[in-house]
This record gives C-alpha cells, structure tokens and sequence, in this order.
C-alpha cells in the first residue's frame, strides 16, 4: 500500500525495524532537547504530514522498550490519526517514572500502525440478543 507523505525533518522516513514488524517508529523533531520532568507531558513534533486512503488510520503507540526501561509513554493511546487529517504528526509523551528524561532531535519516541478500520451506520432497535456474557463487565470474566 502506499501512502502520500510530506517529510519536513531532518530524519530518515518512518520505516519498519524488521520484516515482521507492525509498527515503524517515529523520531523527534526538535530545534533543541526536551527535558520532561517527573508527571511532565508534551506534545513532541515529529515533521510528518500524511495522506491516507479512506478506510484507513495512523495509530500512535508507545515504544515497549521506553516504557519499561524509562517510564516514558504516551497519553490518549493508541493516538488515532484519521485519512481527513492533514496537519504534522505529533506524539504526547509522558514521563511517569521519578527521574528527568531527555528527548533529543532524532530520537525513536513512537511506533505507527496503519490500520484498516470500518465505518459503521447505525440500526437502532429496542432489544440486543443474549450472550452467556450478558452485561458483566470490567474484569468479571477473571472472578470464579
């Protein structure tokens, strides 16, 4: 599949880190480091403007790898990017862990899917039919 993009970084494009990869990861674009301090969040620009074709988004997920070692992922995740949108992608990261981390221009910050999604018209109805589930919900399937 290909995809329009416009690359105003100074950064190779987004590419997958091997064959079987889901996600390619997404790098800082920053005129000087940032400094996100304990419970800080920023809005971190990555130079990216895309095109998607209709039935498709851009999801924008946290890296494993940072989340883990640093405590730094990202709000409002999985961050959707919709096919109409046209302005740069940007990340919301957040520092969770007790110590200042720095993102310096270049860095690995994200992972984008593009997913195929459906749109979905509505046929309302008075009844829903019954599931051994029911409406149990919020982790009363772990409950014995």
């Amino acid at each position: 599949m290909k995809v329009k993009i416009v690359n105003r970084s100074r950064h190779p494009l987004p590419s997958y880190s091997t064959l079987l990869s889901a996600g390619m990861d997404l790098r800082a674009n920053l005129e000087t480091p940032l400094v996100l301090s304990p419970g800080a969040r920023a809005l971190v620009p990555t130079g990216l403007y895309i095109s998607l074709p209709q039935g498709y988004e851009a999801q924008i997920r946290p890296r494993s790898g940072l989340a883990l070692k640093k405590g730094i992922t990202l709000l409002n995740t999985p961050g959707t990017i919709d096919a109409d949108y046209r302005g740069e992608i940007g990340v919301i990261a957040v520092n969770l862990s007790q110590e200042d981390f720095t993102i310096g221009d270049g860095d690995r910050i994200a992972q984008m899917v593009i997913a195929r999604h459906e749109t979905v018209e509505w046929e309302q109805c008075e009844e829903l039919d019954d599931t051994v589930r029911g409406a149990g919900g919020f982790g009363h399937t772990g409950r014995n």
